[in-house]
């Protein structure tokens, strides 16, 4: 079979394919043949090795699978060979064939297209969660979208829209029709100040906003807040400058944080989140710094296995019902991965990549 190795950390020419035998799937996992592996922005982290708890190269990237099941190991009892399953791996993905737990394997229609499934996986569980389960929104309430045009940023304002919100997004002057489309209000981040738009607004400000870019932006976003409003911090944008690890951004980002935090802490009427989707399979990985070799194929499951599949199920059903449309911007193959990792940043505002192997 073949997949898809990071030699070292470094920009997409660090992506390599390699062939060797399939792996044979061990007690409690199930060896499925990938159908469609999502391309994201934080493989591209996990490439640059900017990532929380990133392997030592050679490994596998890839955060997210739609496939089918091959083969079962000792103790699996739910699934079935056949079965088309979904899994968040944090990497292994871009791979023809891998094994991971059973447990972290959610089925899926076999009649609905894997590029669009995979897409919910990373892409829109996050929106979903970043709306519903940390900020949770209400009906009415205003909200500022950063990254707005992005994948991320997309699938939050099509499921805002659907809950009723008041959005706001900031996004590039050439995206701004990518933000309107679904109703929002869009701000041009390069000419025009947010935090002196939405402070025009009544209330002085937003009810939440949604800061997937990180670093000093969160502290100014955590001015944008009225009372009572809610920050999410989930992105780590700035960590990477092209295509390359920056240790300022780094730095700036963790300081920043910290410090947006402390201001939440003490706010007695305005709250911070920080939001995290994954949890890692090897838990001594605690930095976004290589250390050691993976331990695991994949490098773990959701952080809340129930919230997830819960949340997932109720994205299938959206999607089902025709109420989100997940947009696929292209489908290559498995020997491109390094070409798509060079698409990422042009593609963000077009729609998902996927790697079809």
């Amino acid at each position: 079979m073949k997949r898809v190795v990071v030699d070292h950390f470094g920009d997409p020419d660090a992506l390599r394919v390699v062939e060797e035998d399939a792996p044979r799937p061990g007690p409690g996992e199930v060896r499925v043949r990938v159908l469609a592996a999502g391309v994201s922005f934080t493989d591209a982290q996990l490439r640059a090795g900017t990532y929380l708890g990133v392997p030592k190269p050679p490994f596998t990237p890839g955060y997210e699978l739609v496939g089918v099941v091959e083969e079962l190991g000792p103790g699996c009892s739910r699934l079935r060979e056949g079965d088309h399953v979904a899994a968040l791996t944090v990497w292994g993905a871009y791979s023809e064939r891998v094994c991971l737990l059973e447990e972290n394997a959610i089925e899926v229609p076999e009649d609905r297209d894997p590029a669009e499934v995979v897409s919910l996986i990373l892409t829109y569980v996050t929106a979903y969660q970043v709306l519903h389960r940390m900020a949770k929104v209400r009906r009415g309430e205003t909200v500022l979208v950063h990254g707005a045009a992005g994948r991320v940023g997309t699938a939050v304002l099509e499921l805002g829209a659907l809950t009723g919100l008041h959005l706001y997004g900031t996004a590039s002057a050439r995206d701004r029709a990518a933000v309107e489309r679904h109703g929002a209000v869009a701000i041009d981040y390069r000419n025009e100040d947010f935090l002196a738009r939405v402070r025009e607004l009544p209330g002085k400000g937003v009810d939440v906003v949604l800061d997937g870019l990180g670093g000093t932006l969160s502290l100014r976003s955590f001015r944008a807040l009225r009372p009572g409003g809610r920050l999410v911090v989930f992105g780590h944008y700035a960590m990477l400058a092209r295509g390359r690890k920056s240790w300022r951004g780094w730095l700036e980002w963790y300081g920043a944080t910290a410090a947006v935090a402390l201001w939440g802490l003490l706010s007695p009427s305005r709250r911070v989140f920080a939001y995290r989707i994954q949890k890692l399979r090897d838990r001594r990985q605690v930095l976004p710094v290589g250390s050691r070799p993976p331990a695991f194929p994949v490098g773990g499951g959701p952080r809340y296995p129930e919230w997830f599949q819960e949340d997932f199920r109720t994205l299938l059903e959206l999607l089902r019902r025709g109420e989100i449309h997940p947009v696929v911007a292209e489908r290559l193959p498995l020997s491109d991965a390094r070409h798509a990792h060079e698409l990422l940043e042009q593609s963000a505002a077009k729609g998902k990549l996927v790697l079809v192997p």
